[in-house]
């Protein structure tokens, strides 16, 4: 979900999706949390392609999920993990990481 430009660009889209302690390592190695705040552009639209999608159950409310990313504009690949909560009848990411690889 998080990938399509609809979701990327939209704050309230966003904001239904990430939790409110969501935090992220990128693969350019920075730390980004919500509460600095997301830009009224959202995040930026990427064009990528993902693969080798898993899901992992860490509990009944909380999951891990993994996956590939090809990044089309930098031609980088990357691999991606992020954990879920389910709260309030709601899904929602609390941390994301992507990390390079060749």
């Amino acid at each position: 979900m998080l990938l399509t430009p609809e979701i990327r660009t939209s704050v309230t889209e966003l904001s239904n999706l990430l939790a409110e302690d969501f935090f992220e390592i990128g693969s350019s190695g920075q730390i980004w949390r919500i509460r600095d705040g997301i830009d009224v552009s959202g995040i930026g639209v990427v064009r990528m392609q993902l693969s080798d999608f898993e899901i992992h159950p860490l509990s009944e409310n909380i999951i891990l999920t993994t996956y590939k990313i090809f990044n089309e504009d930098k031609q980088q690949h990357s691999l991606r993990s992020s954990i879920w909560k389910y709260e309030h009848a709601k899904w929602k990411m609390v941390f994301h990481q992507g990390t390079p690889a060749g």
